[in-house]
């Protein structure tokens, strides 16, 4: 499967959180929701990462799950990361409302991506990336704001560029661990496993009756399972070969699933503007994925860390807290 490929299929596997939680018991909190997802979904990427290492074990230059060489500062500050997303996403959504709080997290995404990705991991964004992300972002606002008015406080806004933010720092920090050279499934298990743990506190805080019912324990294993664990291991296959600016672009295919989920499964009429929305996403995706060529990264003299493997040429959400 194509690089591109792997991050759409991620974002589709992320617009399934809505949709699910809308089915899920009534009672459920969204942050809680959110924390139980990430929690669980690190456990499985853990486990993925150990039963992938078992697999390797007859090479005789297999390395254990947590290689040596991974510097655990940036696996725990790519797990704080994930921790900042949800908590600042939620907060966000509480003090300026679902539309508003969703439109800035999953836009200022990309551009935080692409500016960070440019500074830290030197990649250069393209012409057709910065077009591309314009459109698509233009798109989300549009499906997102298209229902109706929505109040704008400054502080829920600070929040949600907060939690764009936190997206785009462990997708920054994912890139460079990848281009080091270790496998997705490892990165992934580090940065998830340790932003579970950072979370079991608000979990055990916020979670009710519900995540004990069969509906509450079929929603969490659900979300841990689908729109974490498998999405994120496609999800860095995919940023291993691109650069970080383009593949949160690609992850704006979320709210355009979302929408489409919600008006086949839960009956939601989406209005003109919103299906206008919906186009622009759209045309953005299908022009960034059209494209031949993969950004290449500003020259430089080397990756500081880089093992024998190390790429030198490398290539968000609603009310749940998606991505």
């Amino acid at each position: 499967m194509s690089p591109r490929g792997c991050v759409l299929i991620a974002a589709v596997c992320f617009g399934t959180t809505g949709t699910a939680q809308a089915l899920g018991p009534d009672d459920a909190r969204a942050v809680a929701v959110g924390s139980g997802r990430i929690a669980l979904g690190g456990a499985l990427l853990v486990a993925f990462a150990w039963l992938g290492a078992r697999r390797a074990a007859a090479d005789a230059q297999a390395r254990p799950v947590i290689a040596t060489g991974i510097p655990w500062p940036m696996l725990l500050l790519a797990g704080a990361c994930v921790a900042a997303y949800q908590l600042c996403f939620f907060a966000a959504v509480q003090q300026t409302g679902v539309a508003v709080g969703t439109v800035v997290a999953i836009g200022s995404g990309p551009a935080f991506a692409g500016a960070l990705g440019w500074i830290v991991v030197r990649e250069a964004p393209g012409r057709r990336w910065a077009a591309a992300t314009g459109l698509a972002c233009g798109g989300v606002t549009l499906l997102v704001l298209g229902g109706g008015s929505a109040d704008v406080a400054a502080g829920g806004v600070l929040l949600a560029l907060g939690a764009g933010a936190g997206y785009a720092s462990y997708t920054v920090i994912a890139k460079q661990l990848l281009r080091a050279g270790h496998t997705p499934e490892r990165v992934m298990a580090g940065a998830f496993g340790s932003g579970g743990v950072l979370l079991l506190p608000v979990l055990a805080a916020t979670a009710g009756p519900w995540l004990w019912s069969l509906g509450g324990i079929a929603l969490i294993v659900f979300l841990g399972l689908v729109p974490t664990a498998l999405a994120y291991v496609l999800f860095a296959r995919g940023l291993r070969e691109l650069t970080a600016g383009e593949t949160a672009t690609l992850t704006l295919a979320e709210p355009l699933t979302a929408t489409a989920l919600g008006a086949i499964v839960l009956g939601e009429r989406p209005g003109a503007v919103a299906i206008a929305g919906a186009a622009l996403v759209l045309t953005g995706l299908l022009a960034l994925a059209g494209g031949g060529r993969r950004a290449r990264p500003v020259a430089e003299p080397g990756l500081a860390g880089a093992g024998p493997n190390a790429r030198v040429t490398p290539p968000v959400p609603s009310v749940e807290g998606s991505p």
